[in-house]
C-alpha cells in the first residue's frame, strides 16, 4: 500500500464502540418505523431510499462481478475482464456516457508460496507474499528468526541482532466498528520489509493484518525505499502466527524456512471507467462517486471491492431515476484501477481532469465492505456549515449518527482532498470486514443483502442530496501541506 493509503488510514478520525451500538440500535428503529421516517423527506430523497431498501441492484451487480470475473488484480486477464464487464455494465443500466480511459499500472505476479518452521519442531506453515514483495532464490530463505511487536520495537534493536535473520513482526489488529484497529496495525506490513532490510534481516514475515482466526493470510501491499535494500516479505496466517509465538516461547532458537516465487514484471495497460448521468440543469457541476475496480489476486474480491463498485453504480441509477431521468447536476461514477497496489487510477484521474476540480460539488468513494453506514463526517466550505445538518436530517432515517472530526475521503480520493473538493465519509461498520480482507475468504457468501441495501440508500441519499440541492456546495478548504498526502 501507498504512503497516500496509509495516511489516509491513520488520519481517520475513530468512531467509538458506543457510537457504533447507537447506530445499530437506531438502524433497529428504523426498520420498525420507516413509513413514518421516509414521510418526513424530501421527496427525492425518500425515493432513493424507498427503492434501495426494497430492491436487489447492487446484489446483482456485486454477483455478477464476482461471479462473472471473479479477482480483477492489476494487469492481469481479470483485470481486462473487468474493465469490459464494467463498461457493457454501465451501457445495460442505462449511463447515457460510459468510457474508458487508459491507466499504466504496475506487473506483479504472485507464483507459489511456501513456509515452515524448521526448529526447534517442524512443521509446515500457511503463508502468502506481500504484495509486491521480491522473490527468494529458488531454493528459498532459510535463517533464525528474531520477533519485534512493531516497528518501533525493531528501531530498538542493535542492528547485530537482526543481521541475516528472518524478522517476524506479531502485532494483533484489534477489531474495532470503525476499523481503527486497521489503521493502527498495518504499517508491520507497509514498512515492516523495508525497515528491515537496512538492519540486515534477510527476509520478513508477519502476523496477517486481520481479525480472524482462519489458517488463511491476508495479502496486501508492501513498499521499499526507492533506493532501498529489498528483502522477500510474507504475511502468515492467525493460527500458524500463533504456532511460531509458541515456538519462540520455549527459548529455543527457532529456524523458519520460506520460498517466494514473487516477480515483477514491469508494467500493463489497466484504465478507469467512467459512466455519467449528464445534469440537467447545471451539467458542468459534478457529483463524484468513486470505487476502485480492481481487487487482489485471492478471493473474489467480494468485500474489497466488489461492494462499492455495486453500490455507487447503484446509488447513481437510483438518483437518476428518481430525478426523471437525469439530476441537476451530473452525475459520475468512476471505477478506477489499481487501488490496491498504488493508487494508479486516482492519480491519473486527478491528473486528467485538473481543470475540472473546481466544479466537483461533492466527492464520495465506497470501498469499506458491505456493512451497514452508522455514520457521517464531512469536509465542507466554512460557508456550508449548515449544510452538514442537511445531510444528515436525509441520512438518520437510515440509522446515521454525525461524528466528531472532518471527512478525509478513502484512499482514491487522496489526490483530490488537497484540491480543496469537498467530501463526505459515509462510516460503514467494519466489525466483521477484516475477518477476510485480502484473503481467499473474500467471496460473495459473506455480503449481507440486507445491509448492501442500506449501504446503498446512504449512497443514493447523500449523491441525491448533493445533485439535486438548489445551491451547489463551496470548494472546501485546502489542508496545510503537513496533513497532504
Amino acid at each position: 500500500m501507498s504512503q497516500s493509503i496509509e495516511l489516509a488510514h491513520r488520519r481517520r478520525s475513530r468512531i467509538s464502540t458506543a457510537v457504533g451500538r447507537r447506530g445499530a440500535a437506531a438502524l433497529a428503529a428504523v426498520a420498525l418505523a420507516a413509513p413514518a421516517a421516509a414521510a418526513e423527506l424530501p421527496s427525492g430523497a425518500a425515493r432513493v431510499q424507498a427503492e434501495a431498501l426494497a430492491g436487489d441492484g447492487a446484489w446483482r451487480l456485486v454477483a455478477s462481478l464476482t461471479g462473472e470475473v471473479g479477482p480483477r488484480f492489476a494487469g492481469s486477464a481479470g483485470d481486462a475482464a473487468a474493465i469490459l464487464w464494467a463498461e457493457a455494465g454501465l451501457r445495460e443500466l442505462g449511463f447515457p456516457v460510459v468510457r474508458r480511459e487508459p491507466v499504466r499500472v504496475p506487473r506483479w505476479l504472485r507464483g507459489e508460496a511456501t513456509g515452515e518452521i524448521v526448529a526447534p519442531w517442524p512443521q509446515p506453515v500457511k503463508l502468502l507474499a506481500l504484495g509486491g514483495s521480491v522473490g527468494t532464490p529458488a531454493e528459498g530463505i532459510e535463517a533464525e528468526v528474531v520477533a519485534v511487536e512493531d516497528l518501533a520495537a525493531l528501531e530498538q534493536l542493535d542492528d547485530g541482532a537482526v543481521r541475516g535473520r528472518i524478522v517476524f513482526f506479531h502485532r494483533r489488529m484489534r477489531r474495532a466498528v470503525d476499523g481503527a484497529g486497521y489503521g493502527e496495525t498495518v504499517a508491520i506490513r507497509t514498512r515492516g520489509a523495508a525497515t528491515a532490510a537496512k538492519k540486515g534481516a534477510v527476509a520478513v514475515v508477519i502476523r496477517s493484518v486481520g481479525t480472524d482466526s482462519n489458517r488463511l493470510p491476508h495479502t496486501g501491499t508492501t513498499r521499499y525505499e526507492e533506493d532501498g535494500p529489498r528483502i522477500p516479505a510474507a504475511a502468515l496466517s492467525a493460527p500458524d502466527a500463533d504456532l511460531l509465538e509458541r515456538q519462540l516461547a520455549s527459548g529455543r532458537a527457532v529456524r523458519l524456512r520460506l520460498a517466494l516465487g514473487c516477480r515483477h514484471e514491469g508494467e500493463a495497460d489497466s484504465a478507469n471507467v467512467i459512466g455519467e448521468f449528464p445534469g440537467s440543469a447545471a451539467p458542468e457541476e459534478i457529483v463524484l462517486l468513486v470505487a476502485h475496480r480492481d481487487s487482489w489476486d485471492v478471493g473474489t474480491g467480494a468485500q474489497d471491492n466488489g461492494t462499492g463498485v455495486a453500490v455507487v453504480v447503484e446509488a447513481a441509477r437510483l438518483v437518476a431515476s428518481a430525478s426523471g431521468g437525469a439530476a441537476r447536476r451530473t452525475l459520475r461514477v468512476v471505477l478506477t484501477a489499481n487501488e490496491e497496489f498504488g493508487l494508479s487510477g486516482a492519480r491519473a484521474y486527478a491528473a486528467a481532469y485538473g481543470a475540472q476540480i473546481p466544479a466537483h460539488v461533492l466527492a464520495l468513494e465506497a470501498d469499506s465492505g458491505g456493512g451497514r453506514v452508522l455514520a457521517l463526517r464531512t469536509r465542507f466550505a466554512p460557508a456550508d456549515a449548515a449544510a452538514t445538518d442537511e445531510l444528515l436530517g436525509r441520512l438518520a432515517p437510515l440509522g446515521v449518527s454525525l461524528v466528531e472530526g472532518e471527512a478525509t475521503g478513502g484512499a482514491d480520493l487522496t489526490p483530490l482532498r488537497p484540491l480543496g473538493v469537498p467530501l463526505a465519509d459515509l462510516e460503514q461498520d467494519r466489525s466483521a470486514y477484516f475477518d477476510v480482507h485480502h484473503t481467499d475468504n473474500d467471496t460473495l457468501d459473506k455480503i449481507d443483502p440486507e445491509a448492501l441495501r442500506q449501504v446503498t440508500a446512504a449512497f443514493a441519499t447523500a449523491a441525491e442530496w448533493a445533485a439535486n440541492r438548489e445551491a451547489r456546495l463551496l470548494p472546501a478548504p485546502v489542508p496545510p501541506a503537513a496533513e497532504r498526502p
